[in-house]
């Protein structure tokens, strides 16, 4: 492994010789970030260790597993004999969390552009770009992975230029594995990232861009020093809430969380003040000192849930511990939205906003992991606007969702959101992907050509698709269909109006309400069909006929009979004339008519429900 030319030292107290730089890493999942974030750039990782995978900066189970790194570390960088204390800020590396790369960029100056050499340039590395782009960041274009066999150098740089317009000359070549260039990163850092332009002589000013909770310390917020400076027993004050506080601890994140006496302008840091609610960090808030009047720093946009489910304890009975769970988890996840909800089938159980399903998933995954929780989640759905004559409403529960067809309810029209979808994929699967675009409903198609050489060249794709297509199955169908070439990033694009109906699910011509959906009514029939197959599968035969039926409005559109357990009743007879087995026949089928009618109400067991919605939604 090459050393560096500069030299990583450990943490001193920052002083006023110390220069700061603040960065990010704007990277697709797999492009090597991680490793480049925890063994070199932060020294996390000792050199002896090159065979090993511990990754520090990645502290939860999920995240290494998933690849969703969103963490702040700081580093003490001596070159050409100055001492410079490099601080980055990261973002996760996914499509459903915009918001949060939104908000970590706002504290840089600048943004490595990591790009893999094997895989080329990805879809979400194009969104992250613009943001950076958008905030003024300056970028240092990368190309990671120039050791494997499969990179191909000549054409990504090609790509980098042609996407992003960067010169040739400017792209850093490395392997984050190997050491091979990383020293040329560290520099060029130093060299080329502005330094904050705040100053110690202005007023204290800090923007708060994160936070978590610690039981005994409460609130601890992720701050970015914009002015002035802050020291340990400082009083503040929101510029949100206008609470006070009092600073008991101060420091960087070194990775881990390193106490110094004070933050000076241009710092990343964190703090602790005696926060006791979360819901008191206010991400974008400006943070003052006692009696100043400063203005606030332009804050961010709020958190906009896009894919809502709702989660139930499978025993009824453990309902207070799930709710407590959640609580203790949306701390440290502040764009999860909770309101209670309930169910005649499944009771008791919280409705929860999601920026999108990875997100769902994840959160789903730490529920289970750090809690031990033993739940079903309903199919997700997104939330449809519903316009009357008098008035707007936002619906995200299908149960509340109104007969669109009984001029009763004065439903003028209903809105569902979409998205501005790109997908990035070899040339070869162009046919693919359209195909798939299409049935899935999508509009305004559009492609452009991403390399210039012809051979082996990638494809953008662009289209309008609604955000309700693509929240079930459409991320595994694209991965399938492009033999995992292709990449898929999306954009909020408002609502359009359209056919909407809700789908509802009869058990002996009773709805069940937790298996309730809203589906495009070109797509009810099959929809249907699909979802009575899957319950008379699942559902246990009673001793009498059971339909199943699903209905949107007064349609029914598909049906099913779950068949009748029958008792043999004419295995005691022997001999005689056949009419005596038809009378024992039609008694049986009398009393079976009679038991449907005075107990023919079902109850479908837990084991059903969690069958059915625990597996990947039919449609």
């Amino acid at each position: 492994m090459q050393d560096f030319a500069g030299e990583v030292i450990r943490p001193v107290q920052p002083s006023n010789s110390l220069s700061f730089s603040n960065f990010s890493i704007i990277a697709h999942i797999d492009h090597g970030k991680s490793t480049l974030a925890d063994r070199y750039l932060t020294n996390t990782i000792q050199r002896s260790e090159l065979g090993k995978n511990k990754q520090v900066l990645d502290k939860l189970k999920v995240e290494r597993e998933r690849g969703l790194q969103a963490q702040t570390a700081s580093m003490f960088y001596t070159y050409k004999s100055r001492t410079y204390l490099l601080n980055l800020i990261d973002t996760p590396g996914h499509v459903d969390f915009s918001w949060e790369v939104s908000r970590s960029l706002a504290a840089c100056q600048g943004a490595l552009l990591l790009v893999d050499a094997s895989q080329g340039i990805q879809a979400q590395t194009i969104s992250v770009f613009h943001i950076a782009r958008e905030k003024g960041l300056k970028i240092i274009p990368i190309l990671n992975k120039i050791d494997l066999p499969a990179a191909d150098v000549e054409r990504v740089m090609a790509q980098m230029e042609t996407v992003f317009g960067t010169a040739p000359e400017d792209v850093l070549l490395i392997s984050a594995k190997s050491g091979h260039g990383v020293s040329d990163v560290l520099q060029a850092i130093v060299e080329r990232v502005p330094a904050p332009t705040s100053r110690l002589t202005d007023p204290l000013k800090a923007l708060l861009f994160d936070s978590s909770y610690d039981r005994y310390r409460g609130v601890v917020s992720l701050i970015n020093v914009q002015g002035g400076t802050l020291s340990t027993g400082d009083k503040i004050q929101s510029s949100h809430t206008r609470k006070k506080y009092e600073i008991i601890d101060i420091g960087i994140m070194h990775p881990e969380e390193v106490s110094t006496s004070h933050l000076r302008a241009g710092q990343v840091g964190y703090i602790a003040c005696n926060m006791k609610q979360h819901s008191e960090a206010h991400i974008g808030d400006t943070l003052h000192r006692v009696g100043e009047s400063v203005e606030p720093l332009p804050g961010f946009t709020p958190t906009k849930a896009m894919v809502f489910a709702g989660v139930y304890p499978v025993d009824s009975n453990d309902f207070p511990k799930l709710e407590e769970s959640i609580q203790r988890l949306t701390l440290t996840d502040r764009s999860v939205t909770v309101q209670r909800d309930s169910s005649t089938a499944l009771g008791q159980g919280l409705r929860l906003g999601f920026f999108g399903t990875l997100h769902m998933d994840v959160f789903r995954q730490r529920l289970e992991d750090e809690y031990n929780a033993n739940i079903i989640i309903t199919a997700p759905t997104v939330p449809y606007k519903i316009v009357y004559k008098d008035r707007t409403r936002i619906i995200s529960n299908p149960t509340e969702f109104p007969d669109v067809q009984d001029p009763r309810t004065q439903v003028v029209e209903v809105q569902e959101p979409m998205v501005k979808a790109s997908i990035i994929v070899p040339h070869d699967y162009l046919g693919e992907m359209i195909d798939l675009c299409t049935s899935h409903r999508a509009e305004e198609l559009d492609h452009k050509f991403l390399d210039v050489s012809v051979a082996s060249s990638r494809i953008m794709i662009s289209c309008i698709i609604p955000l309700s297509e693509i929240v079930t199955d459409f991320f595994d169908k694209l991965k399938s269909r492009s033999s995992g070439f292709a990449s898929f990033d999306y954009e909020d694009a408002g609502y359009r109006r359209s056919k909407l109906g809700k789908m509802s699910f009869l058990l002996n011509h009773k709805p069940v309400d937790a298996l309730a959906l809203v589906v495009h009514m070109s797509a009810a029939a099959h929809i249907g069909q699909t979802w009575v197959k899957k319950l008379t599968k699942v559902i246990p035969r009673q001793l009498f006929e059971l339909a199943i039926q699903a209905s949107v409005g007064n349609k029914v559109v598909a049906r099913g009979n779950l068949s009748a357990l029958r008792k043999d009743v004419t295995a005691g007879l022997y001999g005689g004339h056949h009419e005596r087995k038809l009378k024992h026949l039609e008694n049986q089928k009398k009393s079976k008519k009679r038991m449907k009618r005075v107990a023919g109400s079902i109850d479908l067991p837990q084991e059903a429900f969690y069958e059915i919605l625990s597996s990947r939604k039919a449609q």
